[in-house]
């Protein structure tokens, strides 16, 4: 297992929005399973005590680049510093999460969500792929949400950020098959994350941790363009994807997203 993604497309990964919960969580799986693995986030001391930790557990090499994710020409500017990397595995976390009514929502919140959540990983992937495509393998891994999936009154400019993801990441799927590229989009659940604790206390139903929705969501590469980590997220998704009315499945997800604050 340690070797395989390696073997399947190349030593390095890239982790965006890697400083703590589900992007650190990543970055430990990967450097894991043996990729050495390129951490990114705007926070130096959280990259860098996490970098001394992989290296120290699982004798990888670690590369920490601190870029603030919203930055107008940051795209470009973590292309060239992996250059002259076997980059074999791009996976977008990064995400800004405004919780409130819409309405009483500023202006620069809402452009935040745009730089962040849509700008971010649309830019970043095409700095990055040209490479992979060139080499003839990769994989790259947008996470979105199961609030990506509907709207989400509360977090409505953050769930639909969400589902830009969903759409880019099957599209891209289907453009990068034929270049030994696999793209897969991960709809996780709610997890116990800084963030997420920050805002409730509320467990949900088959709640998984970042650790189990990280190796999941690893061990599904390649398998298609839509992942969905845990039995009850996946019963969820069908739930409110295929069963429920569009009316239904938001006034059920807004029982969820009004537990935020």
């Amino acid at each position: 297992m340690s070797e395989s993604l390696r073997a399947r497309y190349g030593e390095w990964a890239l982790v965006a929005g890697a400083s703590q919960g589900f992007g650190a969580s990543f970055a430990d799986e990967l450097a894991r399973r043996g990729m050495n693995v390129v951490l990114v986030a705007r926070q130096g001391d959280r990259l860098e005590k996490l970098a001394e930790r992989l290296r120290a557990d699982h004798g990888v090499e670690v590369r920490s680049l601190v870029f603030n994710l919203a930055g107008s020409d940051v795209a470009a500017m973590i292309g060239n510093a992996v250059a002259d990397l076997d980059l074999g595995i791009f996976i977008y976390n990064a995400a800004y999460v405004p919780v409130g009514r819409f309405l009483e929502a500023g202006e620069a919140a809402l452009e935040q969500v745009v730089r962040v959540n849509v700008r971010g990983p649309l830019l970043l992937a095409r700095s990055l792929l040209p490479a992979m495509s060139a080499r003839g393998r990769g994989a790259v891994v947008l996470v979105s949400s199961l609030a990506g999936l509907q709207g989400a009154p509360r977090v409505a400019a953050y769930s639909a950020s969400k589902a830009f993801s969903v759409i880019l990441a099957e599209a891209l799927w289907g453009e990068l098959d034929e270049h030994g590229i696999d793209v897969s989009v991960c709809c996780a659940g709610a997890m116990p994350t800084p963030g997420y604790l920050a805002s409730t206390d509320w467990k949900s139903p088959g709640m998984l941790s970042p650790d189990e929705t990280a190796r999941q969501t690893l061990n599904a590469l390649g398998k298609g363009p839509r992942i969905v980590p845990g039995l009850i997220n996946r019963l969820s998704a069908q739930l409110v994807g295929r069963l429920l009315t569009r009316k239904a499945a938001i006034r059920l997800i807004a029982k969820n997203t009004g537990r935020l604050s």
